[in-house]
């Protein structure tokens, strides 16, 4: 431990064995959890609440005040779960008062040069590759896995289990439980291995991908495909997931890749 080579305000609240390496900064207001290793030459600013047993690699920005010009200097947050690892030089950027909060979740893995804006929500689990941008007020499901370079609109929702290629633009919401490519952005199937790493049986993949060939593959339109879901496909946790993502989705879910 060298705290004695690093400044850190004597408001910040760290657990007894946070180890924090040469030339950190960490500002007033800021909580790390027990466990949880700072590089050197991290800066955590103002709001950041970070978890237990994470990661914090050399260059990283926590909790800087957001890019966002209406921003007017109001208390926020940037919460980082549990067991979560952010490589060299991420940044993640604190909220504004549409949320009070950007959030990370727990076992995420952030890679060198990420950018999380403000007001996103990255779930649980998820991978954000190196390069990746975040506009403001992404929410980002569990498991999701963002491929290098890809670059995500503002607002967009992203569901769980999902893939996306590396070096995609994102302008629309990607529904959960699929891989999602090309130019345009589009469905190009189910995350199947994914699905069974994460222990989804048969049954549940083989029901996925029957709902992803009505929605994506059978010419309807959006409300007429749920329609025909909810009609053909018995209750279940993954339908209603489908279901309820398409019906919610505010900037229209990515198209498919045979569709105009």
């Amino acid at each position: 431990m060298h705290r004695s080579l690093s400044y850190i305000d004597s408001q910040a609240k760290l657990a007894k064995n946070v180890v924090v390496e040469p030339f950190v900064t960490i500002e007033k207001n800021v909580e790390i959890g027990s466990g949880t290793w700072i590089g050197s030459n991290v800066t955590i600013m103002e709001g950041a609440r970070i978890g237990k047993n994470c990661e914090i690699f050399p260059g990283a920005v926590i909790s800087a005040i957001p890019q966002d010009l209406k921003f007017e200097g109001e208390e926020s947050l940037a919460i980082i779960g549990d067991n979560t690892v952010i490589r060299e030089c991420a940044t993640i950027n604190r909220a504004t008062k549409a949320t009070g909060k950007t959030v990370v979740g727990d076992n995420c893995l952030i890679m060198a040069y990420a950018h999380i804006a403000h007001d996103c929500k990255v779930g649980n689990n998820s991978i954000i590759v190196n390069n990746v941008a975040l506009g403001g007020h992404v929410k980002i499901g569990d498991f999701a896995i963002i491929g290098g370079l890809s670059a995500i609109h503002q607002f967009v929702k992203i569901g769980n289990h999902t893939m996306i290629s590396g070096g995609s633009l994102v302008r629309k919401d990607v529904p959960p439980f699929v891989k999602a490519g090309r130019e345009p952005l589009s469905f190009v199937g189910i995350n199947s291995i994914g699905l069974r790493r994460r222990s989804f049986s048969d049954e549940e993949i083989g029901e996925i991908q029957e709902i992803y060939r009505v929605l994506y593959q059978k010419n309807y339109n959006n409300t007429q495909a749920i329609n025909k879901i909810e009609i053909d496909f018995k209750v279940s946790k993954n339908r209603d997931e489908i279901i309820d993502f398409v019906k919610n989705s505010g900037r229209g879910i990515m198209r498919g890749y045979n569709q105009k």
